[in-house]
């Protein structure tokens, strides 16, 4: 049973992690848009581009993670023939 619950939190597939990376930004985006309010000028503005910057960055490590398993579970298919 715990195992099929912990399927539940494994990106499988690139759709399912657009959905996250999706969901990510929406919160970022949110957030930063709170900081041009609480930091008016340029500081607010920097923060919120940290915010968009970290999204970014997360979403490739994401998008990378996924083809790395794909290439490591191919190569293991390969590897066993």
């Amino acid at each position: 049973m715990l195992k099929k619950i912990s399927r539940l939190f494994v990106i499988k597939t690139r759709f399912e992690a657009y959905l996250i990376i999706f969901a990510l930004a929406l919160g970022a985006m949110t957030r930063g848009s709170l900081y041009t309010l609480q930091y008016p000028g340029i500081g607010g503005y920097l923060l919120m581009a940290a915010t968009a910057g970290a999204v970014f960055l997360g979403g490739a490590k994401i998008l990378d993670a996924l083809r790395y398993e794909r290439e490591a579970k191919e190569h293991a298919r390969l590897s066993e023939k």
